[in-house]
């Protein structure tokens, strides 16, 4: 099911270390196009390269980070959609919150499908 959070095995090895995250994306500061664009390349990159568990950091769109836009925290809250749209949805598995070592409520695991 698309969107579904990861198994709590999965979720624990990710947060305790012992499942590796094996590639990550910053998107901090890009506006929603570049961000969707760069996400959804670094993904389908990620399953080629035959990758489980991936970072996706979308920082945490805090007070006072980008006067330039009025709407904080735009990609925190679209990356989620985007995880569990039409494009995405058939190699993304599930994806949850990351640890606070990992990003806390400003990244998600996200868990890839096999090729």
């Amino acid at each position: 099911m698309p969107g579904a959070g990861l198994e709590r095995n999965a979720k624990l090895g990710l947060r305790r270390g012992r499942l590796a995250i094996e590639a990550r994306i910053d998107l901090h500061g890009m506006v929603q196009a570049e961000a969707h664009a760069a996400l959804t390349g670094f993904l389908l990159r990620a399953r080629a390269a035959g990758h489980s568990y991936v970072l996706v950091v979308t920082g945490k769109g805090g007070p006072g980070y980008s006067e330039a836009f009025a709407e904080r925290g735009v990609l925190r809250r679209s990356v989620p959609h985007w995880l569990r749209g039409p494009e995405l949805r058939g190699i993304v598995l599930g994806f949850e919150e990351a640890a606070r070592h990992h990003g806390g409520g400003g990244a998600l695991y996200v868990r890839l499908r096999r090729r």
